[in-house]
């Protein structure tokens, strides 16, 4: 079955057994920040409840610094697909639907804007390795324009607008008011409310992509907005990546915790369950795999630092390959969907020093001297109570103990303490002179 199939077969159910979901003549969703997987997601089931409940129309408010052009494609492609009237209104004023926001405005049956808004500069953006826009070469960079404008033309036509201005919008990166817009044919109405834009909308006679005509009747009509799900909702926060690079270090970190301490299962337990939340969320992001590579490479520093003490050299290249890495983690046009420097600062740093701390610590345990149980022998010396042929007696720690011997040793001999098996030791001559005294002291 298909995503698409299984957003139908939900929608189907909830209807069934919601009460008064299907009054609904207007299934409305709010889109703010960038436009992403989940975005695309969100689209779709919205489409789906609408078509499932015989609503009028799906009405979109869009606010959007723009986003992927994988998950604009894809969203257009839905909006001219619906069986269902798609209206995208740009609102609250103030805000604005740029980049991918303003392909996705231009695919809608009816395109609206709220007064003081704005939409344009869809002009394709090349993101570098720094997280900043690149210098590409010109060949490139006029085939990704003529792609884009061509990706536009292809239903702004159809829509019946002005193709020609909306061209602009990417190659020369012209943004418009929602004045300018209505002016130049970009949009169809400019409202200050839903209500409003509804009831500018009411008897209006609308045609579909496929060339179908709609009259729409819609003012007054209810409306239902979708609210996110549980999972929609926290993976609009783990798509932060500011949030999830955090929350993915803090996974890593109890990781190891549970490495160093087999047996505590709550730090491993969260650990994972942490880091597989913030890889599923990532999924739905252009992530940059050599960035992982960079952020996990920063622990073989931090493990080297707490080996063999550089004295903070290797500590530092560790942090400086961390903020690179987060830096480029995101292979993303706008800036809020990429780290912030002061993010992956503030995250690197810390972590950085406070990973080396703690691995500084579990080594030094590992090399102590075990001062408790039998273990605690090794490195004692002692004293031969019975012939060793190789077995026998010997008197270490106020204690007499089997054992057993490299070489024959007679009573009185001292020995030294290698090793302990199932409470028998395993002794060797020691190589210094101890008199029988100080074995007992």
């Amino acid at each position: 079955m298909t995503r698409s199939s299984l957003f139908k077969v939900i929608a189907a159910f909830a209807l069934s057994v919601i009460p008064g979901l299907a009054s609904a003549d207007v299934v409305k969703i709010v889109v703010d920040g960038p436009i992403h997987g989940l975005v695309t997601e969100r689209f779709e089931r919205a489409i789906a409840q609408a078509k499932a409940t015989n609503a009028d129309a799906v009405l979109v408010e869009l606010q959007t610094p723009g986003g992927t052009m994988k998950d604009m494609e894809e969203i257009v492609h839905r909006v001219l697909e619906s069986p269902v009237p798609v209206i995208i209104y740009v609102t609250p004023s103030g805000s604005g639907a740029a980049s991918a926001g303003f392909f996705i405005l231009e695919s809608a049956d009816v395109a609206a804007m709220a007064p003081g808004t704005n939409t344009g500069a869809a002009h394709p953006v090349m993101i570098g390795l720094t997280g900043s826009s690149e210098k590409v070469e010109p060949v490139m960079k006029e085939k990704v324009e003529n792609y884009a404008a061509s990706l536009l033309r292809s239903y702004e036509t159809k829509r019946g607008r002005n193709a020609e201005i909306a061209e602009t919008a990417v190659r020369q990166s012209k943004s418009f008011t929602a004045e300018e817009a209505l002016s130049d044919h970009l949009i169809e109405y400019i409202a200050k409310d839903d209500p409003d834009l509804l009831r500018q909308l009411d008897g209006k006679t609308i045609t579909r992509f496929d060339g179908s005509k709609v009259t729409m009747h819609v003012a007054g009509k209810p409306i239902q907005e979708q609210e996110m799900t549980i999972r929609e909702k926290v993976l609009a926060v783990l798509l932060d990546p500011n949030i999830s690079l955090f929350l993915f270090l803090i996974g890593a970190l109890c990781i190891y915790f549970e490495f160093n301490h087999p047996g505590a299962v709550i730090p491993g337990a969260v650990g994972f369950v942490a880091v597989v939340l913030v890889l599923y969320a990532w999924n739905m992001l252009p992530i940059r795999s050599i960035a992982i590579v960079l952020i996990l490479s920063s622990f073989v520093f931090y493990i080297l630092e707490a080996k063999f003490q550089t004295h903070g050299i290797l500590t530092t290249a560790g942090i400086v390959m961390m903020v690179i890495g987060a830096l480029t983690l995101v292979d993303a046009p706008v800036p809020q969907m990429r780290v912030k420097l002061a993010t992956a600062l503030a995250v690197s740093i810390p972590f950085g020093l406070i990973t080396v701390f703690l691995m500084t610590l579990a080594i030094r345990a590992r090399h102590n001297k075990i001062v408790t149980g039998p273990e605690s022998l090794v490195g004692e010396i002692g004293v031969v109570r019975s012939p060793m042929t190789p077995a026998g007696k010997v008197f270490v720690r106020g204690a007499l103990w089997n054992a057993v011997s490299t070489a024959n040793m007679d009573v009185g001999q001292a020995v030294i303490v290698r090793g302990v098996d199932n409470l028998v030791l395993r002794v060797e001559p020691a190589t210094q002179s101890v008199t029988l005294e100080s074995a007992k002291a």
